[in-house]
């Protein structure tokens, strides 16, 4: 499924993308040594409640997990790289912290993620997120009207495969719209000029993403 937003819904998928934006900054501000990644879904919880919006995540059941998701942020630390569930852990320095979030206000769903180090960290780490910030950049320069969805897919791959880093493409970038996953599927590496054309209005979550030393992914339930 693949919705097209009008002219006159764009104030409103704007908004929600300004709310998702601040909220990540202000979890960033506030994400210290010593603060538990609970402390980190109450604090996103209200400030999503109090916009008036409404989470993607609490309710969400992916064929890959085990039922509903149940909290309103996306928390992952260090080795975990995606989809990491909030719980009893307390921030340490150095820790990365990929912070993700999806929610939905007035119809419309914004979708993105915010990675950064906690107190002091490694020039390994900070080489991850620069590639990681370029690679993202590079994905949305590629986006134009009439364009393929391998034109984003190669800007993204070309840049972390340059930076030294293998990429792996079991999960990516998509659609959104009224819905947080939509059609089409945007993988960090692929071929210009191939898949799906791109439309007028479509709006798209842009994901790329790497880890250290392998791109194997093991999943933990």
């Amino acid at each position: 499924m693949i919705e097209i937003i009008k002219d006159e819904d764009l104030p409103r998928a704007r908004a929600v993308g300004a709310l998702v934006g601040g909220i990540l900054q202000a979890m960033r501000e506030r994400a210290s040594v010593g603060t538990n990644l609970l402390e980190i879904d109450a604090w996103t919880k209200e400030m999503v409640l109090d916009a008036g919006a409404v989470s993607c995540y609490v309710d969400y059941a992916p064929s890959f997990g085990n039922g509903p998701f149940g909290h309103y942020i996306c928390t992952a630390v260090n080795d975990a790289v995606l989809h990491g569930k909030p719980h009893d852990y307390v921030l340490a320095d150095g820790d990365l912290l990929t912070l993700d979030l999806a929610v939905s206000l007035d119809g419309v769903v914004a979708d993105a993620a915010i990675s950064f180090v906690v107190g002091s960290g490694t020039q390994e780490e900070q080489d991850l997120i620069e590639a990681t910030r370029a690679a993202l950049a590079a994905g949305i320069a590629a986006v134009q009207p009439g364009g393929r969805v391998g034109d984003i897919s190669q800007a993204i791959g070309t840049v972390l495969r340059n930076a030294g880093y293998r990429v792996n493409t079991e999960f990516g970038g998509h659609g959104v719209g009224s819905t947080m996953h939509q059609d089409p599927s945007i993988p960090n590496d692929g071929r210009a000029h191939h898949g799906a054309r791109l439309r007028v209005g479509q709006l798209l979550a842009i994901e790329p993403w790497v880890m250290a030393d392998t791109d194997e992914l093991i999943f933990d339930a």
